[in-house]
């Protein structure tokens, strides 16, 4: 196995820096895209459907969970956006997000989603009520429809705008940075519930699981090289994970060298195919609800011919996640972490 390529790393990051902006020879749109089943196993859930030959699925199972709590309303907090926000009834959550969700669920309080993202990779996601399209533009007035009795946002850049609105149209409406680290994340989310004091055991649990992961990593001497592709983002096209998304940050407290991090690109961002060459990458990483988004194995080839041009792909060693363990800053990401860190440090050596 390669873990490691001879172009010093400022030309390497040239060269991918070059091939995130090509014109030419741009990954294939998944043609699956459109029609592929949104639904997942939910986390810690067998998959019924088997893994090609040779990948691997990594996935923690032991996610935080609290049972039993009893919410105290209502609360009075501050939203990430600077708002002061009180929230009297959480019975029917709008929620923007399946990080959002997923600390839901891990308070046993999943059958309170009742609207969640199209696509959601979440039980209570998938389960709940009402279905919606959130995004940058979405409109106050799609919201309001939905009659919910409180909005949880998870995105600055996405929903501060529409959770003033819907405040000024007398809704609750929080909105919890997706960008902050998980333990974070997951004590304003309980908060914004009434269940602080469980949210504080929680995020408590996350943190020593980041902690542990960090560990491993740290004694571990191999760094391996590794990109995270998403079959969404760019215009439809597939992507790979950058610097500031959940996975980058994740990869790297793993122990790993992110791809996405050392090209200098943000969020997720196409990369050409001879950009796939350039990286080298050693694993390659999919969440569960991107591949079926892709077509399965023949999809996420199809989507990247280069890929098996690299070290990862000529050994066939393509791991497949959960995504809220790996695509979101949430609960599972202290088990998502420490699940790639074992797996990275047990990667026989070069």
């Amino acid at each position: 196995m390669r873990l490691s390529i001879n172009l010093p790393h400022s030309l390497l990051a040239l060269a991918l820096m070059g091939a995130l902006s090509a014109c030419g020879d741009k990954p294939a749109a998944p043609e699956s895209a459109s029609s592929a089943p949104a639904t997942v196993a939910a986390p810690g859930e067998a998959k019924a459907d088997a893994l090609p030959a040779g990948w691997q699925r990594v996935a923690g199972t032991d996610v935080p969970s609290v049972e039993g709590i009893t919410p105290v309303l209502p609360v009075t907090l501050t939203s990430d956006d600077g708002a002061s926000v009180t929230v009297s009834d959480t019975s029917k959550i709008v929620a923007g997000g399946d990080d959002v969700i997923a600390v839901i669920e891990a308070l046993g309080m999943g059958a309170q989603v009742y609207a969640a993202p199209l696509r959601s990779a979440t039980e209570s996601g998938r389960n709940a009520p009402k279905q919606f399209l959130f995004n940058r533009t979405t409109g106050v007035e799609g919201v309001l429809s939905l009659e919910g009795s409180l909005f949880l946002g998870n995105s600055l850049r996405r929903h501060t705008e529409l959770a003033k609105k819907l405040r000024g149209a007398g809704e609750a409406a929080v909105v919890v940075d997706d960008l902050q680290p998980a333990p974070d994340k997951v004590r304003k989310v309980a908060a914004a519930l009434g269940a602080g004091e469980a949210g504080e055991t929680l995020a408590t649990q996350v943190q020593a699981q980041l902690d542990e992961a960090a560990a491993v990593a740290k004694a571990s001497a191999q760094h391996p090289r590794v990109i995270h592709l998403s079959a969404t983002g760019a215009g439809g096209a597939p992507t790979v994970a950058g610097a500031d998304s959940a996975s980058g940050k994740l990869i790297a407290l793993a122990g790993g060298v992110n791809i996405g991090t050392e090209a200098g690109v943000q969020n997720y961002s196409a990369l050409s195919n001879e950009g796939v060459v350039a990286a080298a990458p050693d694993v390659i990483l999919v969440t569960e609800n991107d591949l079926q988004l892709f077509g399965g194995e023949a999809g996420l080839w199809k989507a990247y011919p280069t890929l098996k041009q690299t070290p990862a792909g000529a050994a066939n060693r393509v791991w497949v996640m959960p995504d809220v363990q790996l695509k979101s800053t949430s609960v599972g990401s202290g088990s998502g972490a420490l699940a790639l860190a074992k797996a990275l440090a047990a990667l026989p050596a070069p």
